[in-house]
């Protein structure tokens, strides 16, 4: 609670604190929009594959041609990365390859990098954390993405002396989206294609929201950065409000769905049946919290928490993140205290490749969000144990033998993986696999 009267600090000694973005996207963008009204922050350069886009973004959110003209704007990631007036590289490409060759390269330039790219994170965070901390510089999460701001009440509820039970997020769930592609995606999101065309936004990137990939990947990223468990058969998205958090979300054996605790779950706003959630947790986070006293338990009855019928289960919430525009905070974290919002130090969760229809020898996988394979959320050592495919790493590569539909894509069922940096560091990320 002390960020701008740091900013304020170091513009007086030091200047502003200076930003490099890779990828002008939806997040970028967002976070774009809050760089002319946050003093003391400024973006030296921005790599896209468009630098034409990304100058057009940067008028639809608002800058004016002043500032448009004052920053660099480049193709090349990695050069980007290793400039000299860059002190915090913003990875938000989504691209997991890309993000883990930018955030080495920004490592070696001793700059803080902050990974938009929970793709990467999850692919071999751990690793790249590790390679950050040797370089004396920051790896963190993205504040205002719900992992960051999930292992921010995780810290919390540790901080103050509470058992973390659970801990996630909330969003738009049934079976069936499973198998959503691409070309089915914006009716679920209540808009036309030409809609979404003009606010920027990527059918298939969405289509990982609704999919179920976006909430493995978000959920391993949280498991990972907080030391939780991982549902051993996967995210079971109940259904259910704010107001039954701690009700549902506690242990079998108190009558609850979970299998232990201290776990990770994501929970629906929608009934099986497509009715809606009351006071559903769409766009929000939370963390579930057991009293370790009976004096604990009763003040949360004094100061009016919702909890479960024994009163030893409580939740807290937050309704919204505002994704990119929340982002600052990394930044100025990472750049004023050296700390990161949120790291990956640990390798419990994976987002595995599960076929969306029964695939064929010789079929091309199409990644996250794409019409071959949805994302689920394993344990990590079962995932190493069994040869799993990583999502991050199914993208463009053929199938040597069929898969049928809802089951994990392997790597004996694909052709050799490219032996390129980001597949190096995944193998040095799943030598930390723990059960």
């Amino acid at each position: 609670m002390n960020l701008m009267n740091l900013l304020a600090r170091r513009v007086e000694e030091k200047g502003p604190v200076r930003v490099g973005l890779i990828g002008a996207g939806k997040f970028g963008s967002m976070f774009l929009a809050q760089v002319p009204t946050t003093p003391g922050l400024e973006v030296s350069a921005i790599a896209d594959l468009s630098v034409d886009r990304a100058k057009a973004q940067c008028r639809n959110v608002g800058w004016d041609a002043g500032r448009i003209a004052a920053t660099d704007f480049v193709e090349d990631g990695k050069a980007l990365a290793a400039r000299d007036d860059v002190d915090v590289v913003v990875e938000a490409t989504g691209h997991p390859g890309a993000g883990i060759a930018h955030g080495l390269t920004a490592f070696d330039n001793g700059k803080h990098a902050v990974m938009v790219n929970v793709e990467a994170d999850v692919l071999a965070g751990a690793a790249l954390n590790k390679r950050a901390q040797s370089a004396g510089v920051v790896c963190s999460m993205a504040y205002g993405d719900q992992p960051a701001l999930t292992s921010e009440m995780v810290d919390w509820a540790r901080a103050t002396g509470f058992r973390v039970v659970c801990a996630g997020k909330g969003t738009k769930y049934l079976p069936e989206y499973h198998h959503v592609t691409p070309d089915g995606v914006w009716g679920h999101y209540g808009l036309t294609p030409e809609q979404a065309k003009a606010a920027g936004m990527n059918p298939q990137m969405f289509n990982s929201f609704l999919d179920g990939t976006k909430s493995a990947i978000e959920m391993a990223a949280i498991a990972n950065g907080c030391g939780l468990d991982v549902p051993a058969a996967g995210l079971q998205f109940p259904p259910c409000g704010v107001d039954d958090l701690p009700h549902v979300l506690r242990p079998r054996e108190t009558g609850g769905i979970l299998e232990t605790s201290g776990t990770v779950e994501v929970v629906s706003s929608l009934e099986r049946d497509g009715r809606p959630v009351f006071r559903d947790l769409r766009w929000g986070v939370y963390v579930v919290i057991e009293a370790l006293s009976d004096y604990a338990a009763a003040c949360f009855a004094q100061y009016g928490m919702k909890t479960d019928s024994s009163g030893r289960y409580a939740a807290m919430y937050k309704p919204y993140h505002l994704i990119g525009m929340e982002l600052n905070v990394s930044i100025l974290n990472a750049a004023l205290r050296g700390e990161p919002t949120g790291a990956t130090r640990e390798f419990r969760g994976d987002a595995i490749a599960h076929a969306k229809r029964d695939l064929k020898a010789g079929e091309m996988l199409d990644g996250e969000g794409g019409y071959t394979v949805w994302g689920k959320l394993v344990p990590a050592r079962a995932s190493v144990a069994s040869g799993m495919l990583p999502i991050g790493l199914a993208h463009g590569v053929k199938l040597v033998r069929p898969v049928s539909k809802d089951t994990p894509v392997t790597e004996a069922d694909i052709e050799p993986l490219p032996d390129t940096p980001a597949l190096k560091l995944r193998r040095e990320h799943t030598s930390l696999a723990q059960g």
